[in-house]
């Protein structure tokens, strides 16, 4: 038994440190569990510096003051509409260039490459303009009183004003991802949130030269950190360190090239802008209550994310494989696939659960002495833990979906279990039956365990295999 535990750990190792070389790139062959875990590794660490980049920052700004949290937490909910744009071309951007890969059309997955970074530009600039000019409006619409406007909207200008560096970031990561290039993706994340976490702060609270700029100061770090990540990112793409290499003749204009990543896409931004603008309202819901509990919700958010964040990669993994294995024509070993990265990440989320069920208040405290702030925290995470297993099966079938090409399942299904339950629920728990902020995590938990259980059924029937792209 000792000399076979040996031989385990020696392998395991041996897996880990290829995950992390990117050397290895062919998925639609051998063991599947092996292509899980090459896969998974590196996309669960880029999740992970990602979380921990939240984390990180949520610390320091809670230094500065409850308002400035708070203004976090209203100015990602309506960032995270840029993230659905970002997220659904990146979808089509993976499943595409999955497919392309699969099928060893390697000019096809260079153009599509080009063809979604180009999309990602022309969003991203009046987005950018728009969130510039109005930071202060987008701030008022989202019940933000005076005194916070006025502490915070330097950040809402620097974070959306500065999109194109979240859109561009996503994006080629995705196409990293798709091509079977995960670990390159995840240096591209060490890289950016390495730097935030070095810049955060210098710029939150001033270091030499650097005045204080206080929350604002977050977000212009951020907005560096990224900025960075991407232009290494281009690097890579156009010095061929990956399995894509762009050169000069491939920047052009491709009609059919980018309608069909449109097409693909229309379905993964319509299901993220489902998925979250429901948070912005739920978001809405919570101002409702006050600062304190609104920063304890933005708080156990963050929380949340350190452990959603690696679950996600997992997902991601399943996507990739999905998709180069249909183009492999492999549709067995596709599902496969699935099933098994899905049980793998209900283990973790399920041990998670049990750390957040038993913890979640010192967790949160770690981050604010308000006692306050600390309660609705520490009641988020516990209910929300409740249905970490659920949530686990749900976004790995997902992202299997989205993997095909099928971004319009899964659309249908977030419209029925957040717009259709998710929000009239939470709305009257907390308002109508005043159960305040506890309704409002109740109705987030039952949501995604009804997210889980029809996409598992929708998933089995089969149709997502008879996808073109």
């Amino acid at each position: 038994m000792p000399h076979l535990s040996r031989i385990t750990f020696r392998r395991f190792f041996h897996y880990f440190f290829l995950a992390l070389s990117g050397k290895e790139t062919e998925f639609t062959g051998g063991s599947i569990r092996k292509a899980i875990f090459l896969l998974s590794v590196p996309m669960i660490l880029e999740m992970m510096m990602e979380s921990i980049f939240a984390i990180v920052d949520i610390a320091y700004v809670s230094q500065v003051s409850v308002n400035a949290v708070a203004t976090i937490g209203l100015t990602e909910s309506v960032v995270t509409l840029v993230y659905a744009v970002a997220i659904g071309l990146s979808m089509a951007a993976t499943a595409v260039v999955a497919r392309r890969v699969g099928e060893r059309d390697v000019q096809g997955a260079r153009e599509a490459a080009v063809q979604a970074i180009a999309l990602g530009i022309m969003v991203a600039m009046p987005v950018g303009v728009f969130g510039f000019l109005y930071a202060k409006d987008i701030l008022a619409l989202m019940g933000a009183e005076p005194d916070l406007i006025a502490e915070g909207y330097g950040y809402t200008q620097w974070l959306i004003g500065g999109n194109i560096t979240i859109l561009l970031l996503f994006l080629i990561n995705a196409i990293f991802r798709g091509a079977g290039d995960a670990a390159i993706a995840m240096w591209t994340l060490v890289l950016s949130n390495g730097l935030n976490i070095i810049l955060d702060p210098i710029f939150i609270f001033g270091w030499g030269p650097i005045p204080e700029y206080g929350v604002t100061g977050a977000a212009m770090a951020t907005n560096i950190g990224r900025g960075t990540a991407v232009i290494f990112q281009l690097t890579v793409l156009f010095f061929g360190w990956s399995r894509i290499k762009i050169g000069i003749r491939d920047l052009t204009f491709r009609f059919q090239v980018m309608l069909n990543l449109i097409r693909v896409s229309l379905g993964g931004i319509a299901q993220f802008l489902i998925g979250t603008s429901s948070w912005l309202f739920l978001m809405r819901i919570m101002s409702e209550f006050g600062s304190e509990v609104l920063a304890g919700y933005t708080i156990a958010i963050r929380v949340m994310l350190f452990t959603l964040m690696p679950s996600w990669g997992m997902s991601n993994a399943a996507a990739t494989l999905v998709g180069q294995n249909l183009g492999a024509q492999k549709p067995r070993r596709a599902e496969t696939s699935v099933w098994k990265t899905g049980k793998y990440n209900a283990l973790f989320m399920g041990a998670v659960s049990i750390g957040y069920l038993l913890f979640a208040h010192e967790i949160v405290g770690w981050f604010t002495s308000n006692p306050v702030v600390t309660a609705n925290g520490g009641l988020c995470l516990q209910i929300i833990a409740l249905g970490y297993v659920f949530y686990a099966y749900g976004m790995v079938v997902t992202q299997a979906f989205n993997g095909a090409g099928d971004t319009g399942t899964p659309t249908k299904i977030n419209f029925v279990a957040f717009w259709l339950f998710q929000l009239p629920f939470a709305y009257l728990a907390a308002i109508t039956f005043d159960l305040g902020a506890m309704g409002v995590f109740i109705a987030i938990t039952s949501a995604e365990t009804l997210l889980a259980i029809i996409a598992i059924i929708w998933f089995k029937k089969g149709n997502w295999k008879r996808v073109r792209i």
